[in-house]
């Protein structure tokens, strides 16, 4: 028999036992949906927590710093000789100086930052009341939501629009490479025009061009952007090269999507349980097949149809078992997973919170669970096919 012929002999074997291969097709849908739907929430919570921690271009940024040996400086000629690496598309130096802000009669201590306008895209962070920084000249300022209880606001977004002012601590070296501090009391005055939820530490951000008359020549730190991920590790080694240490997010982001990887195997444990119910459940439905057909077999083998080919025709309609089980394991995890998705975004829109989805399902997965499913099929059907193709036609035919 050709191939034309077993799969149409294949698909007759299912119109003349309807119910029971549509329960054999439904069992294994369920098996199959359960493992989507579990991994589908593993890929789900990974999709939520790294968006919420990442942005596009802070994976494609390097956190540079001279470390504390003090032998080597990141100043403006080093910064400068990072700007000229080809792959590097964007340097944005940072600047951390003990400091005071004041807000009427209150005064408070913490670090001020002296940052870029890109800092905040590179850093992969945003402000959670207000606004970012207007211009790349603005008198403006950002604080920690904790920064704010020091000036007795308990809902850290009503000190928006309120007028700062700021006092730094420099360090300098005289000639006699001994560090003195002088303190410096900024005249103008700052618009706080936002605030980044962090309940761990003072701080408090402006803008470097807002500093430029301190002369500051060497900064704490940089936030570097290349042009591609794929060129991370080759900047990554040239600044390397020059005595800097580098780390970036891309680091933290691979080690927890390793998390959750074991997560999703996890997940994908629990849900292969119901699949392997479901396998034995199509073995046991293939296996009475068998006996019920033994009097076809033995016709067909009596009219020259070999071993083979009776084989096949088992292995076939197995392996249609195992892909319409997948389709409908697809069908049933999918539609399980966006109303679970659509409880959720009606709950938290009537509760005011932010709407995101749960349940999330990569292309290459599905794709993954037909072949897999498929090949379940396939591995179910070799037992049944092998002793159909052992029968002999003679006893076959005598089977009752």
């Amino acid at each position: 028999m050709n191939l034309k012929d077993i799969l149409l002999l294949s698909i007759r074997s299912f119109r003349t036992r309807p119910m029971r291969s549509l329960l054999t097709v439904l069992g294994m849908g369920v098996g199959i949906g359960a493992v989507l739907f579990l991994v589908s929430f593993g890929y789900g919570l990974q999709q939520i927590i790294l968006n919420r921690i990442t942005s596009a271009d802070a994976l494609l940024s390097l956190d540079v710093n001279a470390g504390t040996s003090g032998l080597i400086e990141l100043d403006r000629q080093v910064l400068g000789e990072i700007a000229e690496i080809p792959e590097v598309v964007e340097v944005s130096p940072v600047m951390n100086i003990p400091g005071q802000v004041t807000l009427g009669e209150i005064t408070g201590d913490m670090g001020i930052y002296g940052i870029e306008q890109s800092f905040f895209r590179l850093n992969g962070t945003g402000v959670t009341y207000g606004n970012e920084f207007s211009g790349e000249d603005s008198k403006e300022i950002v604080l920690s939501s904790i920064a704010t209880q020091l000036f007795n606001f308990e809902d850290p977004g009503s000190i928006i629009g309120q007028q700062v002012n700021i006092s730094l601590f420099l360090t300098k070296v005289t000639d006699e490479d001994v560090e003195e501090v002088e303190f410096v009391n900024r005249d103008d005055a700052y618009t706080v025009v936002g605030v980044i939820s962090d309940d761990t530490a003072n701080y408090a951000y402006v803008l470097n061009n807002t500093l430029n008359d301190l002369e500051i020549q060497v900064f704490d730190q940089a936030k570097v952007k290349v042009s591609d991920s794929v060129h991370l590790e080759t900047v990554r080694s040239e600044i390397i090269d020059k005595g800097l240490l580098v780390s970036s997010l891309s680091d933290i982001i691979d080690q927890a999507k390793r998390i959750f990887r074991i997560i999703q195997i996890v997940l994908g444990l629990f849900g292969l349980i119901a699949l392997i119910v479901s396998a034995i459940g199509m073995f046991n439905t293939m296996t009475i097949t068998l006996l019920e057909r033994t009097n076809e077999i033995g016709i067909m083998r009596s009219i020259g149809v070999t071993k083979r080919d009776v084989q096949a025709l088992f292995l076939t309609e197995a392996m249609i078992i195992g892909f319409l089980g997948g389709l409908s394991g697809i069908l049933i995890g999918i539609l399980g997973g966006e109303l679970v998705n659509v409880i959720f975004s009606v709950l938290a829109r009537n509760f005011g919170g932010q709407v995101f989805d749960l349940f999330y399902t990569p292309t290459v997965f599905i794709v993954f669970i037909m072949v897999f499913s498929t090949l379940i099929g396939f591995i179910t059907g070799i037992y049944p096919s092998r002793r159909a193709g052992k029968l002999n036609p003679l006893d076959a035919l005598r089977y009752k």
